[in-house]
């Protein structure tokens, strides 16, 4: 997961024998009070679908945090990306997800573009496979001293033709921030806000953006564990909020279609979320550095859709330190619980 040391605490259907609410949050009260031995847990919270849409079943805040205080969600903010990219294909400002970037990313594409440039598309910064050198990890430092993100993004070197196995990139998402700005003529925080304000509690309280003003597409996006929860719960309902279609249906599907295999787990990877199984169950997730979850569980014939949401301290890796295993563990038995 891409790294940065700077705070941003700013600013369906139900299962024909489902548990009462209460009794589930009984069965997970023992669970999240074991969580507290976790000692990068910031907030957790758990959403269930039922009679009227579904509801939260758990809230917990850890070390001084609630549910409600803001966090730097880092990656896991490309989950949101993809969901902007999908609205804007619905609405007609984009083609889909074959369409080449280059001819939206003219004037910032170099003197002389390697041909590739003319062959990446759309899907393909959704699925980390542009072919680009990737600018995570131990190059994303460098990336962002740039004076220009979008021109450093496009001018790297690629590592292998557009298409192939994943190269994990904030750049590739970036570019995708760029390219929404520009088709619509708005920033990606107001889009943020119009087209996911429908959704009940959905709320981002900070974004950094680039030395251009563009807000950086996949990291430094500050929202609260609850307004992340109630963006999962959304997807897990098929896209709907509110009584209103939110994110198209068949973009869900699309995004949770695997693309390629994840270089951190060999699991799935769509159009922002890592695809897999816990419990018995298909699962989807966005992961941000530190431990910045939001899974989803779709609904089954004999089990209820779920979304846990959980956030962390985002100065802290979670990957080498087994934090982030610890964090599926803890997922798995809220899911076996609930």
């Amino acid at each position: 997961m891409a790294m940065k040391r700077r705070s941003l605490l700013i600013c369906a259907a139900s299962a024909p024998l489902l548990a009462a609410p209460g009794l589930a949050r009984a069965s997970l009260a023992p669970i999240l009070a074991e969580a507290r031995s976790l000692d990068p847990l910031r907030a957790l919270t758990v959403w269930r679908a039922g009679p009227g849409g579904g509801t939260e079943i758990a809230a917990q805040g850890y070390g001084g945090f609630t549910p409600d205080s803001p966090t730097n969600i880092k990656s896991a903010s490309k989950t949101i990306v993809s969901a902007l990219a999908g609205i804007a294909i619905d609405r007609g400002h984009l083609d889909g997800p074959n369409q080449p970037i280059a001819p939206l990313l003219q004037a910032d594409l170099p003197d002389d573009p390697d041909p590739r440039l003319s062959r990446i598309t759309l899907g393909q910064l959704l699925s980390m496979q542009a072919g680009l050198e990737r600018q995570s990890g131990r190059n994303y430092g460098r990336w962002v001293s740039n004076p220009n993100w979008v021109r450093a993004a496009l001018a790297a070197p690629f590592t292998q033709d557009p298409g192939g196995r994943m190269q994990y990139s904030t750049a590739s998402s970036h570019l995708l921030s760029a390219i929404l700005t520009r088709v619509t003529g708005r920033s990606m925080l107001d889009l943020a806000r119009d087209w996911l304000g429908a959704i009940p509690g959905f709320r981002i309280t900070g974004w950094e953006r680039d030395p251009q003003g563009i807000y950086l597409g996949g990291n430094q996006m500050a929202m609260s564990t609850r307004s992340l929860l109630a963006f999962g719960a959304t997807y897990a309902r098929g896209g709907r909020a509110d009584g209103r279609q939110v994110v198209p249906e068949r973009w869900i599907a699309e995004s949770w279609r695997p693309r390629t295999e994840s270089i951190f787990s060999g699991q799935g990877y769509g159009y922002g979320w890592f695809i897999g199984r816990m419990a018995g169950r298909d699962l989807r997730y966005g992961w941000g550095y530190g431990g910045q979850m939001i899974y989803v569980f779709p609904a089954t014939r004999r089990s209820p859709a779920l979304a846990i949401a959980i956030t962390s301290d985002a100065d802290r890796p979670s990957a080498r330190t087994g934090y982030r295993d610890a964090l599926h563990s803890l997922a798995r038995s809220i899911v076996e619980a609930a």
